[in-house]
């Protein structure tokens, strides 16, 4: 079968591969629309995840079943599914721990494009299929659908951890994808003042219509001043990391009041430290709880994030401004997702 690949750090293409094999409690699945992920760039552009050769690329994809096997019990050839970025082993310690996405090692939840081959390939594998797809309904267009099963559990996750409770002002640091499910999040959470940091007009645009009330300008102004002079002095109760560098680290626990928490799901693709400044940690006593996590995955998550989107709760269509038409275009459109133009939110593709 033919793949979109990462050959080696710094390089793709198109490869042939064996078709995958089919063990009694998975699934193979074809593709139906795909999207590119940056961090598919952090893995092939930075090596981010250290070298991978002739791994096939990709973690975002709606499909149609193809074959199941023999202990496959509630999905079948034909069956129209979501297929979550993060496939845990649901048999595991971890899983008995509560951390489904870290099934057999940090990370290890995390399979497509990091541990086996992705989702852009004409076929792909599925490991423990009765948990980890979920049946996508006839009124939610593909385009909407390939968004739950990444950008929309990640950004909506970046609002669980940070545990916003209602009536908090938050900060979402970051509006592409992850940083505009993160402001759908924050607003489903009760959150009152939600600002944003970004600069791309389309994704500021839409990051408004998510809900976010004040739009800072990190160019203009170092964003821990422009936000305690909107909040008075006092800082912010919550900040979501879903974008920057290491020093946006350092910058939410600036601004942070103490008792207060910050949240990460954010892809630190480069350097060894994040930096944590002293005195506004209290040296490291002003109770700022800082959490970092991999998006939950499987077939719960991803029903629960149908269902908002079914409901009229969220709508991650949004979030698509590009959309491409055939298998031959992945590259295209992961290239896209590497230049980043101010236009670009999220690509799709759709297999013909």
């Amino acid at each position: 079968m033919k793949g979109f690949a990462m050959l080696g750090i710094g390089k793709v293409g198109w490869i042939e591969k064996d078709k995958p094999q089919v063990g009694p409690y998975d699934a193979l699945v074809r593709p139906l629309a795909v999207a590119p992920c940056t961090s598919d760039i952090h893995t092939v552009f930075e090596g981010a995840l250290g070298e991978r050769q002739n791994m096939i690329l990709g973690h975002e994809a709606v499909g149609e079943v193809a074959e199941v096997g023999s202990e496959v019990k509630d999905f079948k050839p034909g069956d129209k599914v979501v297929v979550p970025a993060i496939t845990p082993d649901w048999r595991s310690i971890e899983v008995q721990r509560g951390f489904p996405q870290h099934s057999g090692g940090p990370l290890a939840g995390w399979k497509y494009s990091n541990i086996k081959d992705g989702v852009f390939g004409e076929l792909f594998h599925v490991n423990d299929a009765d948990m980890n797809l979920a049946i996508l309904p006839e009124d939610i267009p593909l385009e909407s659908a390939v968004m739950i099963t990444d950008m929309m559990t990640t950004g909506i996750h970046g609002a669980e951890l940070a545990d916003i409770g209602i009536g908090d002002t938050v900060i979402v640091f970051g509006v592409g994808p992850v940083g505009l499910m993160a402001v759908a999040g924050a607003r489903l959470r009760g959150a009152s003042r939600i600002l944003v940091t970004g600069t791309r007009p389309k994704c500021v645009e839409v990051a408004k219509l998510y809900g976010a009330t004040h739009v800072i300008n990190y160019k203009t102004a170092p964003v821990d001043e422009q936000v305690l002079e909107i909040t008075n002095g006092a800082g912010v109760d919550v900040a979501i990391i879903a974008g920057g560098n290491p020093d946006t680290l350092a910058t939410a626990v600036k601004i942070t009041k103490p008792g207060g928490n910050i949240s990460n799901v954010n892809y630190f693709g480069e350097g060894d430290i994040l930096p944590i400044p002293r005195l506004e940690w209290g040296c490291g006593m002003a109770h700022k709880t800082i959490r970092g996590g991999l998006c939950p995955g499987g077939r719960l998550r991803m029903e629960k994030l149908i269902e908002l989107v079914r409901y009229g709760r969220v709508d991650p269509g949004k979030l698509v401004t590009h959309v491409f038409k055939g298998f031959d275009r992945i590259e295209e459109a992961l290239m896209l997702m590497k230049d980043k133009p101010r236009d670009l939110i999220k690509p799709v593709v759709l297999i013909q």
